[in-house]
Order: C-alpha cells, then sequence, then structure tokens
C-alpha cells in the first residue's frame, strides 16, 4: 500500500534538488520535493552569492535549458559583476552577491506555485527497490511513496558531521538534522560510500566591522544579470570589501593547529577537503610563505547586519576562531554572531552513473549535486536539471536520454569527469577543464541549449523564437562587416586612438574587427549596420557582442571545430549494451574497467583512466565487427 503515487520523487531541496523538481513538474510529471525542512528550500549554506569562472556559464547553461537559478539571482541579487573583463571571453564570467533570505524566499515561492510539484517535509530514510528498479521511498515516519523515478539530491546530509574544534555532533547543515539511514541503502545495494569535508565561516556583525580599513568593490553598472530573459532595470547595488590575513593572523593559527580536528593529535576530521577553496588553516599549512591571503568581506543581504569573510572558512575552536577575526584590518572589533565550522559527509561513487545521472545499479534511480562529490551550488543545479529531465523523461516511458556532450557545455564536461574519472576531492568546475572553452562561453549558452529546453518544453516558443532572432542577426551583421569597407581618412584616427597601426588603403571593416585593440563600437562610429525589425534594445546588444567575439576568435573557433568533428568520431560510436569486451585482445585490467564503467560510447572509453589509446583503436575494431555479425544474424 501506497500514501501517494508520483511519477518522480526529488529527495533534498537544495540547489539540485529545486532544479530538478521544478525541470520534471514542468515536463508534465507529478513530482514530489522531500526535505528535512520547508523554511530551508534553496538554502545558501555557504557563500552568498551565484556565479563566477566556469561556474556563471553553467547558470547560463542552466538558464537556456529553462532552470530557475538565473532568474532566482536577477531577481533577488545585491550585486552584479562580470569577473575578468579584460581578458578573453573564454574566461570571462557573471557573478553575483545575493540577498540570501530573498534567494531562498522566491524559489519556494516558485515552487510553491508550480503546477504538478507537491512539498513535502519528511525525511527519507529508505529507497524501496524491486528487481533492480525504483519502486518509491520509506520515510522516518513510516509514510511509503511510490514513483518510477527517484532523483537523490541529499547534499551534505548523508551522515553528516559537523565539527568545531574537538567537538562534533551530528548535522547535515548547522542546527539541522542529518540523514542518517540513506547511506545505509547505498551501501546494501553495492555502491561505493566514501567521505569529504567542507567547511564555512563565521558569520559577522556588520555594526561592529571598520570599512575604511578594507578595499571597496562595487558592482557593474548597469547590472549584468545572468538570464537571458531578464529585462535591464536599475537596482540599487551594495558594495562588497577586500581585506587580507597579516602575518599575526598565520602566526595564531600555527600556534593552534594541536588543536584543529584535521592536523591535531585528535583527527576527527578524515575525508578530503575542497582543494581549491581550503580552509584557512589549509592555506598557511600548505602555502607556509605567503605573506597574506584575501577576504572577501560580504553582505549577507539588504535587511540583515550580516557579513561573510569569505576566505577564512575553518573548523578550529571557537576562541581561535575570534583571535583570527580579531588580527584582520578592519575585523578587529568583529562581533561573530555564527560559528565556523567544519562538516563531513558521506558521498556516492560518481563513476556509478551514467551520463544522464541514473545508477548503473538501480534502473530508475538518479545521484545529483554534492552526494556525486561535487562541491558549489551551481555544479549542484546543473546536475540537478540533467537528473529531472532524465528522471521525467523515464516516468514518461520514453527511451530517449538527455546527455550533454563536453563540447555541448561545462555541465557535460563535469558530468562526463564525475562518471568517468570519479573524484578524489570535491569536484569543481574550471574553464580549465573544458577542451572546448572558446566555445562554452557564458554569452552563447542560449545557442548551444535553448534549442534542449524548447525540446522538453522548458523554455517557451517565444524565448526559443527570440534566441533564433539573434542569432540570425549576428550573421547579418558579420555578412556586412565584410562588405562594408572605410577609407583611410575615416578611420586612421580613430586606430591611432585605439592603439593599433593606420591604414594605408580603403579595408573591410571585418578586417579591421580581427585586430585586438579595436572595438566594433568604434567602427560603428563611421559605418551603419542593417536595422534589423522585431529585435529589442537588449536582444541587439547581445547580438553586437556575439558578432564581435565571433569574428575576433574566428581562427581559434574554427580550430576547436575541427578539433569537435574528431571528437565526435568517437562519441558517435555506440557500444552495444551486451558487447563482450572478453572477446577483445587488450589487458585484462583494462577489461575490468570497462565492464565495471559501461561506457554508452567509444568517446567515453576512451577518457576512463587507464585506459590506453591503442586498445581504444582495437577496441572500434571488434564493435565494428560485433554489429556486423548482429546485422547477419538479423538478415
Amino acid at each position: 500500500m501506497w500514501d501517494s503515487v508520483y511519477d518522480v520523487i526529488v529527495v533534498g531541496a537544495g540547489h539540485a534538488g529545486c532544479e530538478a523538481a521544478l525541470a520534471a513538474a514542468r515536463m508534465g510529471c507529478k513530482t514530489a520535493l522531500f526535505t528535512i525542512n520547508v523554511d530551508k528550500i534553496a538554502e545558501m549554506s555557504c557563500n552568498p552569492s551565484i556565479g563566477g569562472v566556469a561556474k556563471g556559464t553553467v547558470v547560463r547553461e542552466i538558464d537556456a535549458l529553462g532552470g530557475e537559478m538565473a532568474k532566482n539571482i536577477d531577481a533577488t541579487g545585491i550585486q552584479f559583476r562580470i569577473l575578468n573583463k579584460k581578458k578573453g571571453p573564454a574566461v570571462r564570467a557573471p557573478r553575483a552577491q545575493a540577498d540570501k533570505e530573498a534567494y531562498r524566499k522566491r524559489m519556494r515561492i516558485v515552487i510553491e506555485n508550480t503546477e504538478n510539484l507537491d512539498i513535502i517535509q519528511q525525511i527519507v530514510d529508505d529507497i524501496i527497490v524491486e528487481n533492480q528498479k525504483v519502486k518509491g521511498v520509506l520515510t522516518h515516519i513510516g509514510a511509503r511513496y511510490a514513483a518510477k523515478a527517484v532523483v537523490v539530491t541529499a547534499g551534505t546530509f548523508l551522515k553528516g558531521k559537523i565539527i568545531i574544534g574537538f567537538e562534533e555532533f551530528e548535522g547535515g547543515r548547522m542546527w539541522e538534522p542529518a540523514a542518517n539511514k540513506l547511506s545505509d541503502f547505498y551501501i546494501k545495494h553495492g555502491f561505493r560510500v566514501a567521505r569529504l569535508k567542507t567547511g564555512t565561516p563565521t558569520r559577522l556583525d556588520g555594526r561592529t566591522l571598520d570599512f575604511s580599513k578594507m578595499e571597496e568593490q562595487p558592482g557593474d553598472e548597469p547590472p549584468p544579470f545572468f538570464s537571458y530573459w531578464t529585462e535591464p532595470r536599475e537596482i540599487k547595488q551594495i558594495p562588497c570589501y577586500i581585506t587580507y590575513t597579516t602575518p599575526e593572523t598565520h602566526e595564531i593559527i600555527r600556534k593552534n593547529l594541536h588543536r584543529s580536528p584535521m592536523y591535531g593529535e585528535k583527527k576527527l576530521i578524515t575525508g578530503t577537503g575542497v582543494r581549491y577553496c581550503p580552509s584557512i588553516e589549509d592555506k598557511i599549512v600548505k602555502f607556509p610563505d605567503r605573506q597574506r591571503h584575501h577576504v572577501f568581506v560580504e553582505p549577507e543581504g539588504r535587511d540583515t547586519i550580516e557579513f561573510y569573510p569569505n576566505g577564512t572558512s575553518t573548523s578550529l575552536p571557537y576562541d581561535v576562531q575570534e583571535a583570527i577575526i580579531h588580527s584582520i584590518p578592519g575585523l578587529e572589533n568583529a562581533k561573530i554572531i555564527r560559528p565556523a565550522y567544519g562538516i563531513e559527509y558521506d558521498f556516492i561513487d560518481p563513476t556509478h552513473l551514467y551520463p544522464t545521472l541514473e545508477t548503473k545499479i538501480i534502473k530508475g534511480l538518479f545521484n545529483a549535486g554534492q552526494v556525486n562529490g561535487t562541491t558549489g551550488y551551481e555544479e549542484a543545479a546543473g546536475q540537478g536539471i540533467v537528473a529531472g529531465i532524465n528522471a521525467a523523461l523515464l516516468a514518461k516511458g520514453s527511451d530517449e536520454k538527455f546527455i550533454l556532450e563536453r563540447d555541448e557545455a561545462y555541465i557535460g564536461v563535469m558530468i562526463d569527469d564525475l562518471v568517468n574519472k570519479g573524484v578524489r576531492e570535491p569536484y569543481r568546475l574550471f574553464t580549465s577543464r573544458a577542451e572546448y572553452r572558446l566555445l562554452l562561453r557564458y554569452d552563447n549558452a542560449d545557442l548551444r541549449l535553448a534549442k534542449y529546453g524548447y525540446k522538453f518544453g522548458l523554455i517557451t516558443e517565444k524565448q526559443y523564437e527570440k534566441v533564433k532572432k539573434k542569432y540570425e542577426t549576428v550573421k547579418i551583421f558579420i555578412e556586412k562587416l565584410r562588405e562594408l569597407k572605410v577609407k583611410p581618412e575615416k578611420i586612421n584616427l580613430i586606430l591611432e586612438k585605439e592603439g593599433t597601426t593606420p591604414i594605408k588603403e580603403t579595408t573591410s571593416c571585418y578586417d579591421l574587427l580581427k585586430r585586438p585593440e579595436v572595438k566594433l563600437s568604434s567602427l560603428l562610429k563611421v559605418v551603419k549596420l542593417p536595422e534589423v525589425e522585431s529585435i529589442d534594445k537588449k536582444t541587439l546588444k547581445e547580438a553586437l557582442e556575439e558578432t564581435e567575439i565571433e569574428i575576433k576568435y574566428e581562427g581559434y573557433i574554427k580550430r576547436q571545430l575541427e578539433d569537435i568533428k574528431k571528437f565526435r568520431k568517437l562519441e558517435n560510436i555506440k557500444i552495444p549494451e551486451d558487447f563482450d569486451y572478453d572477446s577483445v585482445p587488450i589487458s585484462t585490467e583494462e577489461k575490468q574497467k570497462l565492464k565495471e564503467a559501461k561506457p554508452l560510447t567509444l568517446g567515453q572509453a576512451s577518457r576512463l583512466e587507464g585506459i590506453r589509446p591503442a586498445s581504444i583503436s582495437i577496441l572500434s575494431v571488434y564493435i565494428n565487427r560485433w554489429k556486423s555479425r548482429k546485422e547477419e544474424k538479423s538478415d
């Protein structure tokens, strides 16, 4: 007997869970979102911000697919900036400071008002499975809910343990209970479960901070919003601030390392921490020659006095936390509202997953977010929307799989890394992880992914037509700039001002724009592009930016497109589900890895650790032979 029946159940209402549940419900599936605490839906457990290098691009990819994160931060952000503006387009990225409370409240309102979506405040203790197939979930009060697909997005709650000095207590987040039984389900069914560690800084009373000793960091004007669908508007932006640790800070930490749960005699933390977002004690131990480290002092919202000292995450005892904070310029008299803490939790080895994020062991069970060993709201949300789409497809009886390739999205890069390589430390996205990062820019995520959002009913026809109109306009502009030519007397003064060599003969605007120093806005002072009907100012501005990037980086883009053709050859070779790896003359170790990983394509097989290029060539031959024999038998 079931207490209720759903198509899709999502376990956990963090950033992954919200996107998964919204995607499934918007695709027409009756969906339930389970959470330990309804008041903490979309809670920002750590840094009150969205975006950053690579991460900001992921948010735009989620937006192009029809997700909610970009719209949510646009509606509730208090400061917006583009990072790396002076660098190339491949590493530029939007970042926004959030009003934590407003962000959480708005996401809850969106979820509460989404058709087909129920919120249920109960702890899921077990997943009901029959014949290696999901049937539903069992909660801590004995209630049973049926589902065709279950998406687990449990974050840091699986056997979560909070540590401050040598004090430890159960919790998935400060003051919230851990989910202790769900880990046992995974272990019982043969999944590899391990521990990871993360942490968060103190929260400070802004009335006790001396901002005159810090560098002010204002937002960009006009604010560069995330969502492709957000209309330009003015907002009152709130500044952030930068200060630095001091030699005194470092000395305090060194003198108290014996009291650290990571470095002391009593090692309470055994899980691996985030390499690229280390605790303050990690920084001092691993970078002993550094004289100072950045501390970004960030407001937590418009209507709160709390500030977040980004860069001071620690699990040291409370008295040491106070000493550390008071040794930093501008924070000498700071009062701590909330203590810093470390948190250790279980995660499930992501090599148990297909690129759809469905598990290989149990059909209909999907994992997304920190439960897969990642870190960051954006990485979690990116997995969430992919898992939600695939769970909905499965629940609706479709054989279609939604898989993003490495050349299509940073989300595709991340999922491919997770399912093929696994994790040894919390996984964080960087531009360096993507081979085709010049094509995976934050500005063109709609070109890359809106077709999928439209296909699955997550963006409207009107939105999709707007995307197509923008890129049709880009093509028109590029062709027109090839035709438009300028004489030396009309352009040389501008070229000299921009620090580039004057021309001696009539030259096309297209060729001039290839020069790094020349801006399209400068050329438009002497030439005019054709007017485009039914295009709004925002879309026109984006089309002009896109035109400039496409022309300036044409050579690099062509080279990457050639690389993608080679990449696609391997990706297009599907490996049959019943393929016999034992028949292939490669090493026993490679055979075992392939059997366990169950790669869907030859390209995926080539990215598995320990698989040699020569073995991929042999594998290709044997796959073709296998397919030929199958065809002969069917004839």
